[in-house]
């Protein structure tokens, strides 16, 4: 009886394996292989980078979690990066986007160029690694403010984590900026980036709902209208400076004096 309990038995997991093998294992949308992306519905802004939204879950900036970059200067490529989203998101939504403790001040004219109003951020700054956790924290908490971008260097796991959990108990759009070094530290952000380059705008996606990406992602690291206005005057031919003769009537004064006192 047992050796022919165990025969049906083996021939079952046999048939089992078989018809897995034959046929697609369909799963739901919330669950997804460890070798593709995350197909799971979920809010997301356009990051406005094609090339970007392709490698990311539903194809843009998630809503309502921690989303970190991490960058060798703190103020490289920022609002490259994340001004056609930012454009978009005081579109749709006329709140502030509040700024924690920015390296620099925004340039409003250079904003403007990029569709972000400069008249809806609003810059909070603080010498306190706890004073900034707790202005990002508050931000997070208003319903007026829309989204929340945030310069912590120092910022320890579980103070990330508690803000992750405050962008997504308020469905906020979170960006914090670390150093290079934070790479080699655990974060709970569902999406991380390392972003590099001069020329070129090099994103490489250190975390993701997916498998990991190897290559980094080049984008343009200069809006389009100014690339074309650099383009423009590099291809100028360079204008010489006209020759002054010393003796002429109509040069400088100090220039005659200085050959009189040659002479």
């Amino acid at each position: 009886m047992v050796a022919a309990e165990y025969c049906i038995k083996k021939q079952y997991f046999a048939m089992t394996a078989a018809a897995l093998s034959s046929s697609p294992l369909v799963l739901p949308q919330h669950v997804w292989r460890g070798r593709e992306l995350a197909q799971a519905p979920e809010r997301v802004l356009p990051t406005g980078h094609a090339a970007l939204d392709q490698h990311l879950s539903g194809a843009g900036w998630p809503l309502g979690c921690l989303i970190e970059v991490l960058q060798p200067q703190p103020q490289q490529h920022v609002w490259r990066l994340l001004a056609p989203a930012l454009a978009h998101c005081m579109h749709d939504q006329p709140g502030p986007v509040v700024l924690v403790n920015a390296p620099c001040e925004p340039f409003g004219p250079g904003l403007q160029g990029h569709g972000v109003q400069p008249g809806q951020l609003l810059c909070v700054r603080s010498e306190k690694a706890s004073a900034r956790l707790w202005a990002a924290e508050q931000a997070l908490r208003c319903a007026d403010v829309s989204a929340v971008l945030a310069w912590l260097p120092v910022a320890k796991n579980e103070e990330l984590r508690r803000l992750h959990l405050c962008a997504q108990q308020y469905d906020k759009w979170l960006v914090v900026f670390r150093g290079v070094a934070a790479a080699q530290q655990s974060s709970p952000a569902r999406l991380r980036l390392l972003v590099e380059g001069v020329e070129q705008m090099e994103v490489r996606i250190l975390k993701r709902r997916g498998p990991p990406l190897l290559q980094p992602v080049v984008l343009a690291a200069q809006h389009p209208r100014l690339a074309a206005l650099l383009a423009a005057r590099k291809s100028r031919p360079a204008v010489q400076p006209a020759a002054v003769s010393l003796s002429s009537p109509g040069g400088s004064h100090v220039l005659d004096r200085a050959a009189s006192v040659v002479e």
